[in-house]
């Protein structure tokens, strides 16, 4: 929520024309991002995950949506074949054992996060044209 209320201040006035702008970006990265993390894993590309985890981590950061960043960060860490929690080496296969159930909860974590920031926006962007 921190992060979350800096970006506001950095908007000009009540429409949050500039943090809206930022969300939606998220939500348009996100979604590719997920598509292409997908394939990498049917390609076993971990290195792909890796850098695919690592930018996904960083735009999550950005709107202060926690969860999906931790995950997206234990994505990176899995596909440079390191566990850091355990603070061990993973052969291909864990890694990619651990990165499957990651895949299905990160994209959880993000519908909860996308669900959230478009109802504050409804409840809270005075728009230019208001719902009649």
């Amino acid at each position: 929520m921190e992060t979350f209320h800096q970006i506001l201040d950095l908007d000009e006035d009540e429409t949050h024309d500039f943090s809206r702008g930022m969300a939606w970006a998220y939500f348009s990265q996100a979604s590719t991002t997920f598509d292409d993390m997908e394939g990498a894993f049917k390609e076993k590309d971990l290195k792909k995950l890796s850098s695919l985890g690592h930018f996904l981590k960083g735009s999550s950061a950005a709107l202060g949506v926690a969860k999906v960043q931790a995950s997206c960060e234990k994505i990176q860490h899995y596909g440079q074949l390191r566990d850091e929690d355990a603070g061990s080496d993973l052969t291909e296969e864990a890694a990619l054992g651990k990165i499957k159930p990651l895949l299905s909860k990160v994209k959880v974590e993000y519908a909860a996060a996308e669900k959230w920031l478009k109802q504050w926006y409804k409840e809270n962007a005075a728009d230019e044209e208001p719902d009649s």
